[in-house]
């Protein structure tokens, strides 16, 4: 059974640690992520992005899929199917479709209309019991098409959005999607300190998990950080595992073209993958 992100990371900001956003693009990454939890014992949020559903058919398709399959692989710990910079109207889409969270991403709109957008989603979703992620300030690098600076925040905005009943806030600190460039300055913890002594208890979001050095990682969860994203590093392993395995002619013995062998050990390369973060996150036993 899909659930709100809202406890997992309000016990997260309690607790010192931050509970992974794992994005998924097809079965095989749903699968991965959502065994290793399991295993784990560590909540999990799955994140979808507006790409990957339209990729994946449809926002409908994904969340039975998702609520299937939490079912068939009997899977305990909390999970929550969450929209990843969602559009005013790809956050309807999603509520419709039955996601268990939404990140609305109104960083591109002037402040007046970013507070306005959000708290009308914020009513929406309460009265539905779905969590709500906010951004302030726009996070660098790609993400379907949609390309930011890596700009910090203003705190004091991050303030009034906190302040309207958001769940979970996302806040630019220098923080980019994709690879980190060698040039990259770095997290600004002077931002995150600020942002922190003004929204309190609230837990904060970091986008772009892949890549940030993990004394980084570990000193943005001791700054209120309880929710870490990471989508491009389960892609990097995947590819990676997945051109080993075909350089290597596997696909070329018996049926080492099925399918189910040829992914293999790309979704290994997944599950080792979220282990690790979860690890680093401090989020394994958590739901014991």
């Amino acid at each position: 059974m899909l659930v709100s992100a809202k406890e997992m990371l309000d016990k997260a900001v309690a607790g010192h640690y931050a509970v992974g956003q794992f994005n998924i693009n097809n079965l095989e990454w749903t699968k991965a992520i959502l065994l290793t939890a399991e295993e784990c014992k560590s909540p999990v949020i799955l994140g979808v992005s507006e790409g990957a559903g339209k990729y994946m058919t449809g926002f409908k398709t994904v969340a039975a899929m998702v609520s299937s399959m939490i079912d068939d692989l009997g899977i305990t710990v909390p999970v929550a199917l969450h929209l990843d910079h969602g559009t005013y109207d790809g956050c309807y889409k999603c509520i419709e479709a039955g996601f268990s969270s939404i990140m609305f991403d109104g960083s591109k709109y002037p402040i007046e209309e970013n507070v306005a957008k959000t708290k009308e989603l914020i009513a929406v979703c309460k009265e539905k019991g779905l969590s709500l992620e906010a951004e302030v300030g726009a996070i660098g690098g790609e993400e379907d098409g949609v390309i930011g600076q890596g700009e910090c925040a203003d705190p004091n905005e991050c303030k009034m959005i906190a302040d309207l009943g958001v769940d979970m806030l996302a806040a630019g600190i220098g923080n980019i999607h994709g690879k980190y460039p060698a040039n990259w300055a770095g997290l600004s913890f002077e931002t995150l300190d600020a942002i922190q002594q003004l929204t309190g208890d609230m837990p904060l979001v970091l986008h772009g998990g892949t890549g940030i050095p993990e004394d980084m990682i570990k000193k943005a969860i001791d700054l209120g950080v309880a929710k870490i994203n990471v989508n491009t590093e389960c892609q990097l392993a995947f590819a990676d595992a997945t051109r080993k395995y075909v350089e290597a002619g596997k696909d070329l013995e018996g049926k080492g073209y099925d399918p189910r062998k040829l992914l293999k050990p790309g979704f290994e390369a997944i599950k080792e993958t979220v282990k690790t973060k979860m690890e680093l996150f401090g989020s394994v036993g958590k739901a014991e």
